[in-house]
């Protein structure tokens, strides 16, 4: 099974929806998926040497009968495991990013069912997913094995929406820590969270970090770096 039909199979288990079912015009999750790829693909840019910059932000065009298929599915869901799958497919190529990856769909009235069209630019946010020499002058949080450059002053982690990461972890609450990059050095602060923060071990209500500390939420492990040029991480 390719990898764009193993996207497909993880899209139909969080809408519940055969999509062999649908009108076989209609546009297919596999299709928005690869042409999404392309487009990271096409408008990547060398800003220095090992440096490939990508867009982060796409927006999806869709025929008033996909809009409303998609709707139907669960918007929400599948932009976000569009997003999931072109972290990933990122990562593997060593692009970088200078913002969470997001994708958004409009309707446009023009379209026939099963066109679509995709747009793509660059939105600079509080995080970026990164991977191996992404940065040197940024923190990085690694949080199973997906690394997060931290380019804003604040980063809130939680299971809410809202959090500029969202850690799937029902130990973990909806605003649960909070990373602020200061002069003084990065400082983590429990935000109240029920089952606490704990650095190197050691339950903390905050915590100046060092290079390489273990953070722990719920039963998250995230791993904090400096910026500094990392060597042979784990």
């Amino acid at each position: 099974m390719s990898v764009l039909h193993r996207v497909e199979r993880g899209l139909e288990r969080i809408v519940n929806i055969p999509f062999t079912a649908l009108d076989k015009s209609a546009v297919k999750p596999v299709e928005l998926a690869s042409r999404l790829r392309r487009e990271l693909d096409d408008h990547t840019d060398a800003v220095a040497p090992g440096r490939v910059m990508a867009p982060n932000s796409y927006k999806v065009s869709l025929s008033s009968a996909d809009f409303e298929h998609i709707t139907n599915w669960g918007m929400d869901a599948l932009a976000m495991e569009l997003a999931v799958n072109l972290s990933e497919y990122a990562a593997s190529q060593h692009y970088i990013f200078v913002g969470p990856v997001a994708v958004a769909f409009e309707e446009n009235p023009k379209l026939n069912i099963g066109k679509f069209e995709v747009s793509s630019g660059s939105s600079r946010g509080a995080i970026a997913p990164t991977t191996d020499g992404a940065a040197e002058r940024h923190p990085i949080l690694d949080i199973d094995g997906q690394r997060y450059l931290l380019t804003g002053q604040v980063t809130v982690l939680g299971r809410d929406p809202d959090a500029d990461i969202v850690v799937d972890d029902p130990g973990v609450s909806r605003r649960h820590l909070e990373i602020r990059v200061t002069p003084a050095g990065v400082v983590a602060t429990d935000l109240g969270s029920t089952n606490g923060l704990f650095v190197e071990g050691h339950q903390v209500p905050a915590a100046t970090l060092l290079d390489g500390n273990t953070l722990t939420i719920g039963r998250t492990r995230i791993m904090y770096w400096s910026g500094a040029p990392m060597q042979n991480d784990h």
